[in-house]
């Protein structure tokens, strides 16, 4: 899945993370088993802590659930507006 300028712009705006950190993430993730619950919740708290963003423990069922039933959406550009 390529991603444009313009989506990690759009990302970097609404995170402020900027491009190298996030395709950083994106490496560690592609070599993680994403059927592991443990490491679900580890890319999770990652994610937060580079966002600054709190993430309910709620919401972190909601995350864990939608990727391990393969629900997460192919076309994210979409959601970052």
């Amino acid at each position: 899945m390529a991603f444009s300028d313009n989506f990690f712009k759009k990302v970097e705006k609404k995170t402020n993370v900027n491009k190298d950190t996030i395709l950083s993430l994106a490496g560690k993730i592609q070599k993680a088993n994403m059927n592991d619950e443990k490491v679900l919740r580890e890319v999770i708290h990652d994610i937060s802590q580079m966002t600054g963003r709190e993430v309910t423990k709620e919401k972190e069922e909601k995350i864990i659930e939608t990727v391990l039933n393969n629900k997460v959406p192919t076309n994210l550009d979409k959601y970052i507006d």
